[in-house]
């Protein structure tokens, strides 16, 4: 009797001595990430934000060691991937692409009575500064340059698409009519493919957009970008004019866009993304490829990007009569 209850008693040790030290080991690891990690896009596939995830995604995936499942969520002009994301688990398998200045509208605007705000994110790191441009469809008539355009939408009424309310795009369209006169009304699509195609058929008159968005679609002669919002040229359209250069001091919009968790991320798992992420957004094939799509890469660590949009909230908040809020 005391031979079998020595046994049993010899038995139950070894069992918590293996699980204590598979906890210790499996603390001790630190194995993160262990398993796919979900990168939610708020935009439809084939916009410039989708274009620059897939190629940052091969990129990240090398450096993580996992794969990266990209996840479409658009709708609510952005707000359906964000909420998803800002309500994940903060456990470093789900982060997503932020879009400023759109992220920012979308909270402020009080009639959208928003709970989230920048302090439902971790930061991770940015990764493209877009300026605006505005382009037309080749062939068009009544106007072939910026300066005419304005000039037709002082008398005439026009239609502009954007990315959604509150995007960088609406909010030039906006200054437009009310600095200059013209009368453009906003057009929000779902994104850049959704709007390129709407001008491209003649259903709306302007593409007013990010330049990552219009580089190819100028290149092969579909649409002509006519000015980009911003003081200096974009590298990827030399040819095309900048409003600033053009007289139009009020007119400088860019998009920045990068990537976030939710808040509450670990700090040994922000420190995995984080050099993960530089090490693939600095990556040259990675700025290379970025560059052939015309998006031009910006790397801001955590810190830096987060600093970045406190200044993005500043600026929509000088904006918010324009906007109605």
């Amino acid at each position: 009797m005391k031979k079998w209850f020595m046994v049993l008693l010899l038995g139950v040790a070894l069992l918590m001595s293996g699980c204590s030290k598979t906890a210790v080991g499996d603390a001790d690891s630190g194995q993160y990430p262990d398993k796919p990690i979900t990168l939610i896009v708020s935009y439809a596939a084939g916009g410039g934000t989708d274009t620059g995830a897939r190629i940052l995604q091969q990129y990240l995936e090398k450096e993580l060691g996992v794969a990266i499942k990209i996840e479409n969520k658009p709708g609510g002009a952005g707000w359906i991937g964000w909420s998803e994301l800002a309500k994940a688990k903060p456990d470093g398998y789900t982060i997503g692409y932020i879009n400023s200045p759109n992220i920012i509208t979308g909270y402020l605007d009080p009639k959208n009575k928003r709970s989230e705000n920048l302090e439902s994110f971790q930061f991770l790191a940015n990764h493209v500064l877009d300026p605006g441009v505005v382009a037309i469809k080749t062939g068009e008539t009544r106007f072939t340059n910026f300066e005419e355009m304005i000039e037709y939408a002082n008398e005439n009424e026009l239609t502009a698409t954007t990315s959604g309310f509150g995007s960088n795009d609406h909010m030039a369209i906006l200054k437009m009519n009310e600095y200059y006169g013209t009368k453009i009304t906003p057009v929000h699509t779902k994104g850049a493919a959704e709007g390129s195609t709407q001008v491209l058929g003649g259903h709306v008159d302007l593409f007013v957009a990010k330049t990552g968005e219009a580089v190819n679609l100028h290149n092969n002669g579909q649409l002509e970008a006519i000015a980009v919002f911003s003081e200096e040229r974009s590298p990827f359209l030399e040819d095309v004019p900048t409003t600033v250069e053009l007289g139009y001091e009020d007119l400088i919009f860019r998009s920045a866009r990068g990537l976030a968790a939710p808040a509450g991320l670990p700090e040994d798992k922000l420190k995995v993304l984080s050099e993960a992420l530089q090490k693939a957004i600095e990556n040259e094939e990675h700025v290379k490829e970025m560059g052939e799509q015309g998006l031009q890469v910006h790397y801001l660590d955590s810190d830096g990007y987060k600093e970045m949009m406190v200044e993005d909230e500043e600026d929509v908040k000088s904006l918010s009569d324009l906007l109605g809020y």
